[in-house]
């Protein structure tokens, strides 16, 4: 069953566009979103939010149309974003009295624990927040009335490791709940490897691929080896290669067949999501 549903959207900027991006979200499960900056990671938030509209194509979420039914889509989707969207002269307590009224399922104990595990004073003003303590904020007013879809735009962007070790354990306890799920967008990649279940890679305003994190790692595969090993032929087979002054290291899509050709004059190796996105986003890159 999927959660959310996108299809053939298209939106244009004057500097960028997007084109025919089509993925699902399923239910039970965490979608980790990746790209470089400037990708197409935040508009795509955005369409699917209703923050903005497309020229073209269909955002479905719980089987419903946005933004055709966004009021009641959005009381079932928990939002947490690197960018502080409070009114910074208030205090927790005092926002937390704006956004409660929003949500039909509220819950306050669930809250006032959550600020507990987070060490967040409900005195404190959210102007002397600092951006770590923001997006705990966040998690809290998100996780306090139920969500089932939380939509997550570069939450961990500037915290600490022990506060995104934190967090990625709280994510792993909420997918207990198999109702739940998670889009998880992101260019710190090591999070992914650790909590994602799915990858959708968005590079220049288009799908590179969307598929089960696991088939992904399996199914590329970094080659290194010596410079002899590069000719007009081998050069297609690579997504991306990496020379040096010594040799090469580039990225197949097919490591069977990589194996095949290359295994015994070279090293294969199992790529990480950051390798898959590097040379995909990259290409041929030549050092020394």
């Amino acid at each position: 069953m999927n959660t959310i549903e996108v299809r053939d959207l298209n939106k244009s900027y004057d500097q960028f566009s997007m084109k025919s991006v089509s993925f699902d979200v399923k239910q039970g499960y965490i979608t980790g979103l990746i790209g470089p900056n400037g990708a197409g990671k935040s508009t795509l938030i955005k369409l699917i939010l209703g923050m903005a509209r497309p020229d073209k194509g269909s955002v479905r979420i719980f089987g419903c149309d946005m933004p055709k039914d966004e009021v009641s889509i959005k009381q079932r989707i928990g939002v947490v974003s690197d960018e502080s969207y409070y009114y910074e002269h208030l205090s927790i307590f005092e926002m937390k009295r704006v956004v409660a009224p929003f949500y039909m399922k509220w819950n306050e104990h669930k809250f006032t624990a959550y600020l507990d595990q987070f060490e967040l004073s409900p005195k404190k003003k959210i102007k002397d927040l600092s951006k770590g303590m923001k997006v705990k904020l966040s998690l809290a007013l998100a996780l306090s009335h139920e969500a089932e879809l939380l939509i997550m735009d570069e939450p961990t962007s500037g915290l600490d490791p022990i506060f995104r070790r934190e967090l990625l354990d709280l994510l792993a306890d909420l997918m207990q709940d198999e109702r739940n799920s998670i889009i998880f967008s992101t260019h710190i990649t090591t999070d992914l490897d650790r909590i994602a279940d799915y990858i959708t890679f968005i590079n220049r305003g288009q799908l590179v691929f969307s598929e089960a994190k696991d088939d992904l790692l399996e199914r590329y595969a970094i080659v290194k080896g010596g410079k002899e090993l590069l000719d007009r032929d081998t050069r297609k087979k690579f997504v991306g290669v990496r020379e040096t002054s010594v040799g090469f290291e580039g990225l197949v899509c097919n490591r069977k067949e990589a194996e095949d050709r290359f295994g015994e004059f070279s090293v294969i190796e199992k790529p990480s999501l950051e390798d898959i996105m590097y040379f995909t986003s990259k290409g041929d890159k030549t050092n020394g």
